[in-house]
């Protein structure tokens, strides 16, 4: 059965033009697997829908799980819970992620207790499971099970949050993906040999612009190229692909044109990949792309 890897955002906190919020989707014939949920996460999913897969029709979004609970990675979660809700799902959606994903839950749903209550006992008769949403915190092992795929989350290290990367395993093929973390071993070894591996990275030779305390701070919680290229050479995975990519440059500067200013970083990180010492297959992910394995 084909296994796909659809990038449904690649962005980082920093309201992109062109980078929706983090949000990847593996998918096992039909059906799609989300881990994370940036802002714009059912958007981004119809509109791959419309490109050809079909397991990312809105109504078919029903699994998903969570790296850990900054903003930009779960900004799009009450579209997640309702906008599908809205267009007829008609199951509830499983999620599951580290501690507290219940609690933001639960207060997602309580803030739209108005809009649950119109849409069910108004005009619209809408039913009365698909917005309903089954949490589970997770730790580190196999987290979710069924025909197509299993999951494993293991954690990574990203500040003082708790947070998980999480290996995907279906019939043939392995799919680890980082979410948001300093370079680790763990992120090797659970990508030893796999058919891909989506990283997160941030551009080298940009970071000493920054001041000194968000240099401390993005030395601590996210990976350098260069380290990058260190972790991808233990784990050395069939294809390299980067997200969240940090540029250290100004997104909110509309005097420059930002689609040539980020053209030549992600030239840049991916030459400082292989200046790290790692010459296997790398790209750089942008939204949208698909990778069939």
């Amino acid at each position: 059965m084909d296994t796909k890897v659809v990038l449904l955002g690649t962005g980082t906190p920093n309201a992109c033009p062109n980078a929706s919020g983090p949000c990847t989707a593996v998918v096992v014939g039909d059906q799609a697997y989300l881990i994370d949920f940036g802002p714009g996460v059912v958007r981004q999913a119809a509109k791959a829908y419309h490109q050809g897969i079909d397991a990312l029709r809105p109504d078919r979004l029903t699994t998903a799980f969570c790296t850990h609970l900054h903003t930009d990675h779960t900004a799009g979660y009450p579209d997640l819970i309702f906008t599908p809700w809205v267009l007829e799902r008609n199951r509830p959606l499983k999620v599951f992620g580290p501690k507290g994903i219940l609690h933001m839950t639960e207060h997602i749903l309580a803030a739209y207790k108005a809009d649950i209550d119109f849409r069910i006992h108004g005009f619209e008769k809408a039913n009365e499971m698909g917005y309903r949403t089954e949490v589970q915190e997770i730790t580190p092992g196999i987290v979710y099970e069924d025909d197509l795929v299993t999951v494993e989350a293991f954690p990574v290290s990203h500040g003082t949050l708790e947070s998980y990367g999480y290996r995907f395993t279906t019939k043939d093929k392995v799919i680890v993906i980082s979410g948001d973390t300093a370079p680790l071993d763990i992120v090797a070894e659970k990508a030893r040999g796999c058919d891909l591996l989506l990283h997160e990275v941030e551009y080298t030779a940009g970071i000493s612009a920054r001041e000194p305390k968000w240099q401390k701070y993005h030395r601590e919680v996210h990976t350098l190229s260069v380290d990058l290229a260190q972790v991808a050479k233990k784990a050395l995975p069939k294809l390299l692909v980067t997200y969240h990519r940090i540029y250290h440059m100004n997104i909110q500067d509309n005097t420059k044109n930002l689609d040539e200013e980020m053209a030549w970083r992600c030239q840049a990180i991916l030459q400082e990949i292989k200046d790290g010492g790692y010459d296997g297959k790398v790209v750089n992910g942008q939204d949208l792309d698909v990778f069939s394995l």
